[in-house]
C-alpha cells in the first residue's frame, strides 16, 4: 500500500461517495473477528480503522481511499486507486436496548446493490471456524452471488496443528473460487497474499 485514508460513513446510498467506477473492496465478519486489526495491518497503517475492546462498536458503512502498487518487473509497476469498504461487524452487541442483532437492513442494502463491489472478504476468526453465526452469514452471501474471499483472522493464536485441522474445516465449510487466507494482524502474516488477491480483481484477472 503507498497511501491510505478515511473517506466518509454512511448507512445509505445516497451518502456512498462518488466515485465513477472505482473499485471497492469491502470486509466484513462477525464482531471482534479482528476486523479493524487486519484492515490496519493490511493498509500498513496503525489507527485506520478504529480498533475497539467492544464488539460491534463500527455502527456505519467506513469507506477509506487506498493508493496501492503491484510491482510487475524490476522496472514496472501498476498503480491502484480503490475503496476500502468496512462493514458493520455482525452478531450481537450491547446496546442501550440490550443486545440486538447487528446484521442491519443497510449492510444488506450494500452488499445487494453496490455496483462497484467486485470482492467481499469474509473473515473467520481461526478459532472458532464452526461458529453458526458465520455459516449463516455465508449462505446468505453465496446465496446473493456476492464474490467472496474468505479470509482466516487470528492466526498468530493458533498451533500448527490447529492451524491445519481448522483449516480444513474452513475450507469444507465455506467453499469459494480461491483458498482461504490465513491471517494474522499480529504479525501481518498473510498481508502479501491479501494484497495479491485484492490486486487480481483491480487489474480484472479473475478467472
Amino acid at each position: 500500500m503507498i497511501a491510505a485514508k478515511y473517506n466518509t460513513s454512511c448507512v445509505k446510498a445516497d451518502q456512498y461517495p462518488e466515485g465513477g467506477d472505482t473499485v471497492e473492496i469491502a470486509f466484513l465478519g462477525r464482531s471482534n473477528v479482528g476486523k479493524s486489526s487486519l484492515i490496519n495491518s493490511l493498509c500498513n497503517y496503525r489507527g485506520l480503522a478504529l480498533v475497539s475492546g467492544q464488539p460491534g462498536k463500527t455502527k456505519t458503512i467506513n469507506y477509506f481511499d487506498i493508493e496501492s502498487k503491484e510491482d510487475i518487473s524490476e522496472t514496472e509497476e501498476r498503480r491502484y486507486n480503490w475503496f476500502l469498504v468496512d462493514l458493520p461487524g455482525y452478531g450481537f452487541a450491547k446496546t442501550n436496548k440490550g443486545n440486538r442483532n447487528l446484521w442491519s437492513s443497510f449492510i444488506a442494502d450494500y452488499i445487494l446493490h453496490s455496483e462497484r463491489l467486485m470482492l467481499l472478504c469474509l473473515l473467520i476468526d481461526g478459532r472458532h471456524p464452526e461458529m453458526p453465526i458465520d455459516k449463516v452469514a455465508y449462505d446468505w452471501l453465496v446465496e446473493a452471488g456476492v464474490p467472496l474471499q474468505i479470509v482466516v483472522t487470528k492466526a498468530d493464536k493458533l498451533t500448527a496443528k490447529e492451524k491445519s485441522a481448522n483449516l480444513a474445516k474452513i475450507k469444507e465449510m465455506y467453499p469459494t473460487d480461491t483458498p482461504p487466507i490465513l491471517y494474522s494482524s499480529l504479525k501481518h502474516t498473510g498481508r502479501e497474499l491479501l494484497q495479491q488477491r485484492i490486486n487480481t480483481v483491480l487489474v480484472g484477472d479473475e478467472a
